[in-house]
């Protein structure tokens, strides 16, 4: 398959994931390399997410690997030939990778777990909520650079308001709530549509009150994208320079753990609905 330029975070996981795989049996990548006929330099490419491998490699490498996880081998597979290209394609030249990228994650999550500390979930926002966000953090952009983030990310919403919805669950600290963002009316329009969403079957949203004692979880900000099988789970973070992307086994096992806490110190959803509702009426 024909080198790509830039490859997507789904392409190098799948690479990510068959290099993991090679080295818990102990090969060398020019040992892998020959049992496909080819040489270190496309394998590089392979495992890089550069160049693309059919589903009959895929299965071929994982057999000489004497892997044996057959759901971790069938979900590769599917990586390696969907390739369909979803509505974010349309924004590939004119926005940042990673906002390609985490629609595309969204896309094939099998569930998203959030954890909101400043802002309110991205899912959530208003058109006013995120005009205000992206105009504020980025003061030098002109109308039309901000139209087009919040263009793409009311768009990012069809994963949960769309015919296939995923399940979604979110924390978010009362800070974010009370925060106001894009003013007292653009507030107040913002939390009736976290109410609205919470009664949704497939949402669930709890709050992190302020007056909740002995919670030291401010830095813990983040999404948790299911994969179609717990390995192949992503978690997104916000960095200094970016996006990061989080995929190492130990480090989704500790945020899988942050998540259970957190959600375990947070309002049940009854009463974080109460508590939107009353913070609805003081605006």
């Amino acid at each position: 398959m024909p080198a790509r330029r830039h490859p997507t975070a789904r392409q190098v996981r799948l690479g990510t994931e068959l290099r993991r795989m090679r080295e818990a049996a102990g090969l060398k990548a020019t040992e892998a390399a020959s049992l496909l006929g080819a040489n270190s330099v496309q394998m590089s490419q392979i495992e890089s997410g550069i160049a693309g491998v059919s589903e009959q490699r895929v299965r071929r490498l994982a057999a000489n690997y004497t892997c044996s996880d057959t759901e971790l081998i069938d979900a590769l597979a599917a990586m390696a030939t969907n390739r369909a290209q979803g509505w974010w394609e349309e924004y590939r030249s004119l926005l940042p990778a990673a906002y390609q990228d985490l629609a595309e994650l969204d896309h094939h999550a099998t569930f998203r777990h959030d954890v909101a500390v400043i802002h309110v979930p991205g899912l959530f926002q208003t058109e006013d909520y995120a005009r205000t966000l992206f105009a504020y953090m980025n003061p030098e952009f002109p109308v039309s650079e901000v139209e087009l983030r919040v263009e793409h990310r009311m768009k990012r919403k069809v994963v949960i308001e769309g015919p296939d919805p995923i399940p979604y669950e979110t924390v978010i600290h009362e800070a974010a709530l009370r925060i106001r963002v894009a003013g007292r009316a653009a507030s107040r329009a913002q939390l009736s549509r976290i109410l609205e969403w919470s009664e949704a079957d497939h949402v669930t949203v709890r709050v992190i009150p302020f007056a909740l004692d002995d919670f030291a979880g401010a830095g813990s900000t983040m999404v948790h994208l299911g994969g179609t099988v717990p390995r192949l789970d992503t978690v997104v973070r916000d960095a200094p320079h970016g996006t990061a992307f989080v995929d190492s086994e130990a480090q989704l096992e500790h945020f899988r753990k942050l998540f259970r806490r957190v959600q375990g110190e947070a309002l049940p959803p009854e009463e974080s609905r109460d508590f939107i509702h009353q913070l609805t009426k003081e605006l």
